[in-house]
């Protein structure tokens, strides 16, 4: 019988951000899980591109989304500065 070892470290961390782990959470995923979901590498062009080519979007739906884009930018809403 062979045993994967894998090599773990123990940081310390504050409450704030403990919570913040935990509410992202899924049931049966570890900590670290919900880290290098986070902080890993992000897609690349070639991960888009291969996922676009498995979706049909339709030249009304790509219209809506322009429509949708072109009426934010006209509105005068704004997400509040923290």
């Amino acid at each position: 019988m062979y045993f994967i070892s894998m090599a773990v470290k123990t940081i310390t961390i504050d409450l704030a951000a403990y919570e913040t782990l935990r509410r992202r959470k899924r049931h049966g995923q570890s900590f670290s899980d919900v880290i290098k979901e986070r902080f890993r590498g992000g897609a690349t062009g070639a991960t888009l591109r291969t996922a676009l080519d498995h979706i049909a979007v339709n030249a009304a739906t790509l219209d809506a989304t322009d429509t949708l884009i072109a009426a934010r930018k006209r509105s005068p809403a704004r997400a509040p500065k923290m």
